[in-house]
Protein backbone atom coordinates (compact mmCIF):
# COMPACT_ATOMS: atom_id res chain seq x y z
CA UNK A 1 0.00 0.00 0.00
CA UNK A 2 1.28 3.45 -0.82
CA UNK A 3 2.60 6.12 1.79
CA UNK A 4 2.16 9.54 1.87
CA UNK A 5 5.24 10.85 1.37
CA UNK A 6 5.72 15.09 2.37
CA UNK A 7 7.66 16.31 -0.96
CA UNK A 8 11.04 17.66 -0.02
CA UNK A 9 12.78 20.14 -2.06
CA UNK A 10 16.34 20.67 -0.95
CA UNK A 11 18.76 23.96 -2.23
CA UNK A 12 22.39 22.49 -3.20
CA UNK A 13 24.40 25.35 -2.81
CA UNK A 14 27.62 23.96 -4.09
CA UNK A 15 30.74 26.33 -3.59
CA UNK A 16 28.63 29.47 -3.22
CA UNK A 17 28.17 31.85 -0.13
CA UNK A 18 30.10 32.39 2.36
CA UNK A 19 28.84 32.04 6.46
CA UNK A 20 27.58 35.86 6.45
CA UNK A 21 25.83 35.35 2.69
CA UNK A 22 24.53 31.82 4.27
CA UNK A 23 23.04 33.51 7.18
CA UNK A 24 21.30 36.49 5.23
CA UNK A 25 19.79 33.72 2.65
CA UNK A 26 17.75 31.86 5.72
CA UNK A 27 16.91 34.33 7.15
CA UNK A 28 15.57 35.93 4.23
CA UNK A 29 14.27 32.20 2.95
CA UNK A 30 12.40 32.15 6.32
CA UNK A 31 10.88 35.36 6.05
CA UNK A 32 9.56 35.16 2.66
CA UNK A 33 8.26 31.63 3.51
CA UNK A 34 6.51 32.98 6.88
CA UNK A 35 4.71 35.82 4.75
CA UNK A 36 3.90 33.47 2.04
CA UNK A 37 2.27 31.16 5.24
CA UNK A 38 4.07 28.35 3.93
CA UNK A 39 2.71 24.92 5.92
CA UNK A 40 5.69 22.97 6.19
CA UNK A 41 3.72 19.70 6.28
CA UNK A 42 3.11 20.71 2.16
CA UNK A 43 6.86 20.57 1.89
CA UNK A 44 9.88 19.78 4.04
CA UNK A 45 12.46 22.44 2.88
CA UNK A 46 16.28 22.00 3.16
CA UNK A 47 19.42 23.79 1.99
CA UNK A 48 23.09 22.16 1.75
CA UNK A 49 25.72 24.57 2.04
CA UNK A 50 29.33 24.70 2.43
CA UNK A 51 31.10 23.21 5.11
CA UNK A 52 32.46 26.60 6.10
CA UNK A 53 28.69 27.70 6.46
CA UNK A 54 26.85 25.21 8.51
CA UNK A 55 27.78 26.28 12.05
CA UNK A 56 26.43 29.89 11.07
CA UNK A 57 23.29 27.65 10.05
CA UNK A 58 23.19 25.56 13.44
CA UNK A 59 23.32 28.57 15.27
CA UNK A 60 20.63 30.57 13.69
CA UNK A 61 18.01 27.61 12.81
CA UNK A 62 18.49 26.83 16.66
CA UNK A 63 17.98 30.53 17.83
CA UNK A 64 15.05 31.73 15.91
CA UNK A 65 13.37 28.06 15.48
CA UNK A 66 13.40 28.23 11.65
CA UNK A 67 11.70 24.84 10.40
CA UNK A 68 14.40 24.69 7.83
CA UNK A 69 16.65 21.74 7.86
CA UNK A 70 19.95 21.73 6.67
CA UNK A 71 22.86 18.92 5.19
CA UNK A 72 26.23 18.97 3.99
CA UNK A 73 27.22 18.62 0.46
CA UNK A 74 29.30 15.54 0.99
CA UNK A 75 31.36 13.62 4.29
CA UNK A 76 34.29 11.17 4.67
CA UNK A 77 34.33 7.39 4.49
CA UNK A 78 36.16 7.29 7.75
CA UNK A 79 35.23 8.36 11.15
CA UNK A 80 38.87 10.03 12.00
CA UNK A 81 42.27 9.78 11.40
CA UNK A 82 44.83 11.03 9.11
CA UNK A 83 42.72 12.19 6.16
CA UNK A 84 43.71 15.62 5.74
CA UNK A 85 40.30 17.81 4.28
CA UNK A 86 38.15 15.05 5.24
CA UNK A 87 35.17 15.78 7.21
CA UNK A 88 33.48 13.36 9.44
CA UNK A 89 29.94 12.43 9.99
CA UNK A 90 30.95 13.26 13.45
CA UNK A 91 31.39 16.52 13.15
CA UNK A 92 28.36 16.79 10.86
CA UNK A 93 26.64 15.07 13.68
CA UNK A 94 27.63 17.63 16.03
CA UNK A 95 25.98 20.83 13.80
CA UNK A 96 22.69 18.95 14.54
CA UNK A 97 22.91 18.50 10.40
CA UNK A 98 19.90 15.91 9.27
CA UNK A 99 21.17 15.35 5.96
CA UNK A 100 24.36 14.82 3.55
CA UNK A 101 24.67 14.69 0.26
CA UNK A 102 26.38 11.41 -1.14
CA UNK A 103 27.70 10.69 -4.60
CA UNK A 104 26.91 13.74 -6.43
CA UNK A 105 27.18 14.03 -10.23
CA UNK A 106 30.24 16.69 -9.54
CA UNK A 107 31.81 14.24 -6.96
CA UNK A 108 31.71 11.57 -9.34
CA UNK A 109 32.78 13.46 -12.59
CA UNK A 110 35.30 15.99 -10.92
CA UNK A 111 36.69 13.59 -8.02
CA UNK A 112 36.35 10.24 -9.67
CA UNK A 113 34.22 9.27 -7.13
CA UNK A 114 33.39 5.38 -7.32
CA UNK A 115 30.27 3.65 -6.85
CA UNK A 116 32.13 1.88 -4.00
CA UNK A 117 33.12 5.31 -2.61
CA UNK A 118 29.58 5.92 -2.69
CA UNK A 119 28.34 3.21 -0.53
CA UNK A 120 31.22 3.41 1.97
CA UNK A 121 29.73 7.22 2.66
CA UNK A 122 26.37 6.09 3.03
CA UNK A 123 27.45 3.59 5.28
CA UNK A 124 29.29 6.44 7.58
CA UNK A 125 26.28 8.49 7.47
CA UNK A 126 23.87 6.16 8.88
CA UNK A 127 26.45 5.06 12.08
CA UNK A 128 26.00 8.74 12.60
CA UNK A 129 22.68 9.01 12.36
CA UNK A 130 22.56 11.48 8.95
CA UNK A 131 20.00 10.81 6.66
CA UNK A 132 21.76 9.69 3.36
CA UNK A 133 20.51 11.65 -0.20
CA UNK A 134 21.98 9.36 -2.79
CA UNK A 135 22.71 10.98 -5.78
CA UNK A 136 21.95 8.66 -9.25
CA UNK A 137 22.17 9.80 -12.35
CA UNK A 138 23.41 8.87 -16.64
CA UNK A 139 25.64 11.14 -18.92
CA UNK A 140 24.36 11.95 -22.40
CA UNK A 141 26.96 8.69 -23.43
CA UNK A 142 25.30 6.74 -20.95
CA UNK A 143 21.87 7.47 -21.94
CA UNK A 144 22.50 6.57 -25.58
CA UNK A 145 24.80 3.34 -24.82
CA UNK A 146 22.45 1.95 -22.31
CA UNK A 147 19.43 3.49 -22.22
CA UNK A 148 17.30 5.52 -19.76
CA UNK A 149 17.35 4.21 -16.09
CA UNK A 150 19.91 1.63 -16.57
CA UNK A 151 23.20 3.68 -14.69
CA UNK A 152 21.20 5.05 -12.28
CA UNK A 153 19.37 1.70 -11.22
CA UNK A 154 23.03 0.17 -11.01
CA UNK A 155 24.35 3.17 -9.32
CA UNK A 156 21.47 2.84 -6.27
CA UNK A 157 22.70 -1.02 -6.24
CA UNK A 158 25.77 -0.15 -5.53
CA UNK A 159 25.03 2.51 -3.10
CA UNK A 160 22.82 0.48 -1.02
CA UNK A 161 25.22 -2.84 -0.81
CA UNK A 162 25.41 -4.06 2.07
CA UNK A 163 23.12 -1.34 3.71
CA UNK A 164 20.67 -2.94 5.95
CA UNK A 165 16.92 -1.54 5.66
CA UNK A 166 18.48 1.46 3.88
CA UNK A 167 16.46 3.52 7.13
CA UNK A 168 16.52 6.69 7.10
CA UNK A 169 17.23 7.64 2.88
CA UNK A 170 16.60 10.00 0.48
CA UNK A 171 17.36 8.93 -3.39
CA UNK A 172 17.99 11.94 -5.91
CA UNK A 173 17.76 11.56 -10.05
CA UNK A 174 19.91 13.75 -11.95
CA UNK A 175 20.32 13.63 -15.73
CA UNK A 176 23.70 15.13 -15.89
CA UNK A 177 23.01 15.49 -19.46
CA UNK A 178 19.84 18.43 -18.31
CA UNK A 179 22.21 20.29 -15.18
CA UNK A 180 22.57 23.47 -15.88
CA UNK A 181 21.41 23.10 -19.79
CA UNK A 182 18.94 25.31 -18.80
CA UNK A 183 16.97 21.58 -20.34
CA UNK A 184 15.42 19.56 -17.84
CA UNK A 185 14.06 15.88 -18.63
CA UNK A 186 10.60 15.65 -19.00
CA UNK A 187 8.20 14.95 -16.43
CA UNK A 188 7.77 11.39 -18.16
CA UNK A 189 11.22 10.70 -18.01
CA UNK A 190 11.95 11.55 -15.01
CA UNK A 191 9.22 9.18 -13.50
CA UNK A 192 10.29 6.24 -15.80
CA UNK A 193 13.29 6.50 -13.65
CA UNK A 194 11.96 7.36 -10.31
CA UNK A 195 9.96 4.26 -10.62
CA UNK A 196 12.83 1.77 -11.68
CA UNK A 197 14.78 3.36 -8.66
CA UNK A 198 11.76 2.54 -6.57
CA UNK A 199 11.71 -0.74 -7.57
CA UNK A 200 15.25 -1.37 -6.56
CA UNK A 201 14.22 -0.35 -2.97
CA UNK A 202 11.05 -3.13 -2.75
CA UNK A 203 14.08 -5.73 -3.85
CA UNK A 204 16.47 -4.88 -1.71
CA UNK A 205 14.54 -3.32 1.23
CA UNK A 206 11.18 -4.36 1.23
CA UNK A 207 8.01 -2.83 0.25
CA UNK A 208 7.52 -0.23 3.46
CA UNK A 209 11.03 0.91 2.92
CA UNK A 210 10.53 1.79 -0.32
CA UNK A 211 7.44 3.38 0.18
CA UNK A 212 8.14 5.27 2.47
CA UNK A 213 11.40 6.82 0.55
CA UNK A 214 11.09 10.18 -0.92
CA UNK A 215 13.08 10.04 -4.33
CA UNK A 216 13.65 13.65 -5.95
CA UNK A 217 14.23 14.64 -9.38
CA UNK A 218 17.33 17.20 -10.41
CA UNK A 219 18.55 19.56 -13.08
CA UNK A 220 17.35 22.46 -14.70
CA UNK A 221 14.34 22.74 -11.58
CA UNK A 222 12.76 26.00 -11.72
CA UNK A 223 9.74 27.51 -10.25
CA UNK A 224 7.91 26.84 -13.87
CA UNK A 225 8.28 22.97 -14.44
CA UNK A 226 8.16 22.16 -10.71
CA UNK A 227 4.88 21.59 -10.10
CA UNK A 228 4.91 19.26 -13.53
CA UNK A 229 7.59 16.90 -12.00
CA UNK A 230 5.78 16.40 -8.46
CA UNK A 231 2.37 15.52 -10.18
CA UNK A 232 4.39 12.10 -11.28
CA UNK A 233 3.40 9.43 -8.70
CA UNK A 234 7.15 8.37 -7.85
CA UNK A 235 9.02 12.33 -7.84
CA UNK A 236 8.64 13.30 -4.32
CA UNK A 237 10.41 16.43 -4.07
CA UNK A 238 13.63 18.23 -6.17
CA UNK A 239 17.58 18.78 -5.63
CA UNK A 240 18.11 22.29 -6.90
CA UNK A 241 20.97 24.09 -7.97
CA UNK A 242 21.21 27.58 -9.71
CA UNK A 243 17.79 28.44 -8.87
CA UNK A 244 18.17 27.30 -5.02
CA UNK A 245 20.60 30.62 -5.15
CA UNK A 246 17.98 32.84 -5.67
CA UNK A 247 15.40 33.80 -3.06
CA UNK A 248 12.42 34.48 -4.73
CA UNK A 249 12.58 31.74 -7.20
CA UNK A 250 13.17 28.93 -4.40
CA UNK A 251 10.38 29.70 -2.20
CA UNK A 252 8.40 30.09 -5.27
CA UNK A 253 10.07 26.62 -6.18
CA UNK A 254 9.10 25.40 -2.42
CA UNK A 255 5.33 26.89 -2.68
CA UNK A 256 4.91 24.94 -5.69
CA UNK A 257 0.97 23.76 -4.78
CA UNK A 258 -0.29 27.89 -4.01
CA UNK A 259 2.19 29.72 -5.81
CA UNK A 260 2.38 27.64 -9.48
CA UNK A 261 -0.59 24.86 -8.74
CA UNK A 262 -0.13 21.23 -8.99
Amino acid sequence: MAVKRTPFIAGNWKMNLDHLQAIAFVQKLAWSLADAKHDFADAEVAVFPPYTDLRSVQTLVAADSLPIAYGAQDLSAHDHGAYTGEISGAFLSQLDCGYVIIGHSERRTLHAESDAEVNAKVKAAHRHGLVPVVCVGETAEDLEAHGPSAVPVAQLRAALDGVVGAKGLVVAYEPVWAIGSGQAATPAQAEQVAAALRGVLVELCGEEVAQATRILYGGSVKAANIASFLREPNVDGALVGGASLDIAEFSSIVRFKKHVGA
